[in-house]
């Protein structure tokens, strides 16, 4: 065995080393971040690309030495390649925003119909259409520009000065001083330290222990190792960018050492910025858009059919002509849901208020928030989500896998006096794992015994640190502590012939498990008064193993639990070790399914043999991708959407990009870098599930609401249509005409808009809320003749009570029919409300007051003096007598509809499982076909 398992300590941090995209460039920091397919052997034809250039090489092609450029020079030069600064974002101007509002297909359609009303002379239809729509995109356009006004007050610059090496003239001595980040330009030597953000693009001119987090670019939370590249190394020829231990990227920070580097690359040329440009920033249409969209259109192609069929059938059967055409238009005014936009807008920016105010939690989109309900699938990284950025110790074993507390001993000594006598600003993340484990073993109170002599810190080529210590007891002698990667520790210890290899498949099978390594050795030498160096590091007894595990996040079991309730499945995509992904999410509870012949965990190379198809189905029943690049997340969220399944993608990093922009919904915590939050759609104040779980529940609580609108709405529009066409064909007048269909639909409209404050019944947030255009079809088809049915009993109740009315009677049949259809407006309000339990949907106090002010709207206002002006005359006793007869028959049959229907639609999870199990026999299918 000649390397140690990935999951393995690495380059003295003892983090896994970052696994990393195999796209090269051959200019430092240029081109994109994004990840390209492995290419092909180069043929014998073909010559190999050169390894990357050394130090000295950088430094003559930009034209700069290690003292850095004369000031003249940098001024020149920051004229030439302009500001170091990322592309400027521009908000959109909120004329821009109310247009752009119109290409909703409702809106478009509405203010379609109510330009033909104005045509036509009917004012006042065409003043209240146009006064919707006016209301409805300005209420979006005013919510979207705060929205976007809170992300720009997030907006950070990704350092704001750097410590630079300059001259004043060409023979002046080189000076440090701080610069402004925005004046720094290519052939600037810089110096980093520990907590520094790297400015832009560099190459490492010298190093001491300097090590980088790069988890913004890469998703890896391991820091790696940095050092100059002095000589040509082939063996970096086909290694990734960010493999490179010779190069940092803007975006990436120092967590320990220090170093001095030479920038290559400034603004919009770094690979944080060209990040950005690699992926198409329009996604594909949303959850939202398509539901929309697909409910939508099928209710147009119904419009702009009524008006010609309403025209024709007067014509054929009554001899009308053109006088119809206003009642045409009211007509297809009555079947379109005017109201939609203004609800829509209204209750999402209501749950996107409450979000911020209550959470924290930014909707940039309003779109966004009803995708959040309707998410079930979230994807995510491991680290910082379900895990801490903090690792603990497991264990402490000898090489015979068995418990030895003197292997934790020598470790955290050997962290404590490193830590000392180099002057590290703060311990190494694993240092300090391996500190507190040994306060609660009691063993570092004892550590005052030892006296420290000397200290060699970790260095990312060695991939090991030493501590020299004075023992008690034991004059003229000094101990050396030694702990680092397992294959560096191993490689300096005197063993036996067989016992490295034993030791490897042993450190295997601990990384396997989910465990990160230290190996820990030690030696004693004669105390002597010279330096000590790497030289000493030979001949160590070997001790054991420091093993240790991700802290899961405090709530994030909790949140998980939740989530799977909710009907909300977690995958996990990581660029982690398959073992130590696989370890969290059990150490949570999580279990780790995968689809059928790929074990528990999938890797990123398994995901390349697979067509889009066979990936959808084995995205849809696998929990962990490991190993993933952003390409690979792209990918597998790509196909999650093409099985059918709304996607939310949790990411904060440059390198999480193709993913938030392949989402149904993009979420990022707060702290996220720059690209990343404009990218997303849903900033969060923390990157924490709880928060997640508040924002689909606000969600949910939204697209509730704006279902229950829709499905009462289009149903009773639906029967008033069809009642309406079917009156106008049997009477030998006008069933109603337009003032009154004007009158009703206003009525209608400002009791519709309780719909937007309402409080969804608790079974409409258990799972994820999806309109569907085929279900929505089935139910206002159902209940739209039940209602019509109703509308045209009416009929009956009419003739029999106006049946002497003589010259009144045209009024007083606009009159009655009025009234009956806004009462039953009101009990289809009531009794379709959201909530399968009449508990349920009693709770709906808005509903239920706006229900009664309508009912109270048709019953007396043809009694009122509007109601003469509006040609209607008073009714008969005997006309509401019977007309309660009706209605009581009407609602009994609409609880009777409202129980089958239940019925035959049982929500919860065994309709979502149905449709999981189909949307797989189709992608079967096809894979079959394929």
């Amino acid at each position: 065995m000649n390397s140690v398992p990935e999951g393995n300590a690495a380059a003295g941090s003892g983090r896994t080393a970052p696994r990393t995209p195999t796209t090269g460039t051959s200019v430092p920091g240029a081109g994109p971040l994004t990840p390209q397919a492995p290419q092909a052997p180069a043929s014998p034809q073909t010559p190999a690309p050169p390894p990357p250039p050394t130090s000295l090489q950088v430094l003559r092609s930009l034209d700069s030495g290690p003292r850095g450029l004369v000031e003249a020079e940098a001024e020149e030069r920051l004229g030439r390649f302009g500001e170091n600064v990322l592309p400027a974002w521009r908000p959109v101007a909120r004329p821009r925003r109310f247009v752009r509002s119109l290409r909703d297909p409702f809106t478009s359609v509405l203010l379609c119909l109510g330009l033909v009303s104005a045509v036509v002379f009917a004012w006042g239809t065409a003043c209240v259409i146009l006064a919707l729509v006016a209301v409805s995109c300005l209420l979006r356009s005013t919510e979207e520009h705060r929205a976007d006004r809170s992300t720009a007050a997030l907006r950070e610059l990704v350092a704001t000065t750097a410590t630079v090496v300059r001259r004043p003239s060409a023979g002046a001595p080189p000076r440090e001083r701080e610069v402004p980040v925005a004046d720094l330009v290519p052939g600037d030597v810089i110096r980093l330290g520990p907590g520094d953000l790297v400015p832009a693009d560099v190459q490492v001119l010298r190093a001491a222990g300097l090590t980088v987090h790069q988890s913004a670019l890469t998703g890896e939370s391991a820091p790696m190792g940095k050092h100059p590249l002095d000589v040509p190394d082939p063996a970096l020829r086909d290694a990734g960018p960010f493999a490179r231990p010779q190069l940092c990227f803007q975006g990436s920070s120092v967590a320990s050492g220090s170093g001095t580097a030479v920038i290559v690359a400034t603004g919009g040329s770094t690979r944080f910025a060209t990040a950005q440009d690699g992926w198409d920033r329009q996604r594909g249409a949303s959850a939202f858009d398509r539901s929309v969209r697909g409910i939508s259109w099928t209710l147009i192609r119904f419009m702009l059919l009524t008006p010609p069929l309403v025209l024709m059938a007067n014509a054929a059967l009554r001899g009308r002509g053109l006088e119809t055409l206003p009642f045409a238009v009211a007509v297809a005014v009555g079947l379109t849901p005017e109201m939609l936009p203004v609800i829509v807008t209204t209750a999402l920016a209501r749950g996107a208020a409450r979000l911020a105010r209550t959470s924290g939690v930014i909707v940039k989109r309003l779109p966004a928030l009803h995708d959040l309900g309707a998410v079930d699938v979230l994807c995510l990284d491991k680290t910082g989500t379900l895990t801490e950025d903090r690792p603990v110790v497991e264990e402490a074993i000898d090489g015979s896998d068995l418990p030895d507390p003197d292997v934790l001993h020598w470790a955290a000594l050997n962290a404590l006096w490193s830590l000392q006598l180099a002057e590290l600003p703060a311990p190494d993340a694993l240092d300090e794992a391996v500190l507190d484990a040994a306060d609660e073993a009691e063993h570092r109170g004892a550590f005052g015994v030892y006296e420290g002599v000397a200290a060699l810190p970790f260095d990312p080529v060695r991939r090991v640190a030493t501590a020299v210590v004075r023992s008690p007891g034991r004059l003229g002698v000094h101990t050396l502590a030694t702990k680092g990667a397992v294959e560096a520790v191993l490689d300096r210890c005197a063993l036996e012939e067989g016992e490295r290899e034993r030791l490897l498949a042993l450190a295997d099978r601990k990384a396997e498990s989910g465990l990160r390594l230290l190996a820990v050795a030690r030696a004693e030498r004669p105390a002597r008064a010279g330096a000590y160096t790497p030289a000493d590091e030979r001949g160590l007894t070997f001790l054991g193993l420091v093993a240790l595990r991700d802290v899961p996040a405090p709530s994030a079991a909790d949140a998980l639990g939740v989530l799977a309730r909710r009907g909300v499945a977690v995958k996990v995509l990581t660029g982690d070790h398959p073992g130590t992904a696989a370890r969290a999410c059990e150490d949570l509870g999580l279990r780790v399914d995968a689809a059928d012949g790929f074990g528990g965990v999938v890797t990123a190379d398994v995901v390349d043999t697979l067509s889009d198809a066979e990936l959808a189905r084995v995205a849809d029943r696998t929990t962990v991708f490991a190993r993933c690049t952003p390409e690979h997340k792209a990918r597998i969220v790509s196909a999650l959407r093409a099985g059918g399944r709304t996607t939310g993608f949790l990411g904060d990093g440059v390198n999480d990009l193709p993913a938030l922009h392949a989402a149904d919904v993009g979420i990022c915590p707060r702290n996220a870098v720059d690209v990343a939050r404009e990218a997303a759609d849903v900033v969060l104040a923390e990157k924490d599930l709880t928060a997640i779980d508040r924002a689909v529940l606000a969600g949910r609580h939204s697209g509730g609401n704006i279902a229950t609108y829709l499905r009462i709405t289009l149903s009773s529009n639906l029967g008033n249509v069809i009642a309406m066409l079917t009156a106008g064909l049997m009477l030998p007048f006008l069933p109603m005409l337009p003032a009154q269909v004007l009158v009703q639909n206003l009525c209608f409209d400002a009791a519709q808009l309780a719909f937007a404050f309402d409080r969804p019944a608790a079974s409409a947030r258990r799972r994820p809320t999806v309109l569907r255009s085929r279900d929505f079809l089935r139910f206002i088809t159902g209940f739209g003749l039940l209602n019509a049915a109703a509308d045209l009993a009416t009929f009956g109740v009419l003739a029999l009570a106006l049946h002497n009315a003589g010259a009144d009677g045209e009024a007083a049949f606009h009159a009655g029919w009025f009234t009956e259809n806004l009462l039953t407006q009101a009990l289809v309000m009531v009794l379709l409300r959201t909530g399968r339990s009449a508990a349920e949907r009693r709770a709906g106090g808005p509903l239920r007051a706006a229900a009664a002010g309508l009912a109270a709207v048709g019953v007396l206002l043809p009694l009122t003096p509007v109601g003469p002006l509006l040609g209607m005359s008073a009714l008969p006793p005997l006309y509401y007598l019977l007309l309660g007869s009706v209605l009581g028959l009407y609602a009994v049959g609409l609880s009777a509809a409202r129980r089958r229907y239940e019925r035959r639609h049982p929500a919860g999870a065994e309709s979502e499982q149905g449709m999981r199990e189909a949307d797989a026999g189709r992608l079967r299918k096809a894979g079959a076909g394929r």
